[in-house]
């Protein structure tokens, strides 16, 4: 889940595509907040009773490495969100730590996790250039792109295009989704959305549309239960199109 810009709906898409795979398919998937320092995805989801973070699965990383390793080894770290039938791996909480995830960091966990969970969603930082952006980006099965229908956000996602491009990894544009979710309930500008349509839409391989959820706006810990049938919808149909491409 790519975007730049803070408030872009990365997380909040991360944690319905998630929910989404895991009600649908029925478990196996990780949302997994990839954030050089601190992210948001650990405070949005199901509360519980332990705090520990990437971070600290980092430091006893060779548990999961061992050949009797199992999904309970993974229980003190991950944070099961209930009938949504998906985890998640927080980044680091800590306002006080100096601790950063970079790109060996990212690619010791992804090889671990990977043992686990037959799909990762990834939330994504803010940095471009940052090691674990670029080796989580590069790693990738499917690039997917969020976009509130704001100049904006839509500005940050169409220059984070071209820095990809520069890189070597056009591929992973020209393969990637692009979700663009509604953040006012009617209150979007029609011209602004079909300039969205047609940039993403020439650009990337589709684009899906999500409705605005007052749910989202709240700040709080997704409530499936409260989620509305129209976006439940939406989301499953976003969902399809980035499992297309798997």
């Amino acid at each position: 889940m790519v975007n730049l810009k803070g408030g872009a709906h990365k997380t909040t898409a991360s944690l319905m595509i998630a929910a989404t795979l895991g009600v649908t398919r029925g478990g196996n998937v990780l949302a997994w907040d990839n954030n050089e320092t601190r992210g948001t995805l650990g405070w949005r989801g199901v509360p519980t009773e332990h705090h520990r973070t990437a971070v600290d699965l980092l430091h006893d990383i060779e548990t999961l490495r061992s050949p009797s390793a199992s999904n309970a080894d993974l229980d003190p770290y991950v944070r099961p969100q209930g009938e949504m039938r998906f985890d998640i791996l927080a980044s680091d909480e800590d306002p006080g730590s100096a601790a950063l995830i970079d790109d060996r960091a990212f690619g010791e966990l992804d090889e671990a996790l990977s043992r686990f969970y037959r799909i990762k969603v990834i939330d994504t930082g803010n940095n471009v250039r940052a090691s674990n952006w670029l080796a989580a980006v590069k790693s990738a099965d499917q690039l997917v792109i969020i976009s509130t229908v704001r100049e904006d956000t839509f500005n940050a996602a169409a220059w984070m295009i071209d820095e990809p491009r520069a890189t070597g990894l056009g591929e992973q544009v020209d393969h990637a989704v692009t979700i663009l979710s509604h953040s006012s309930k009617g209150k979007f500008d029609p011209t602004l959305r079909s300039r969205l349509l047609a940039h993403f839409g020439a650009h990337t391989r589709a684009v899906a549309e999500v409705p605005y959820e007052q749910q989202f706006v709240d700040g709080t810990h997704l409530d499936w239960n409260r989620v509305s049938k129209a976006t439940k919808k939406a989301w499953l149909d976003a969902t399809a199109l980035i499992v297309d491409g798997l």
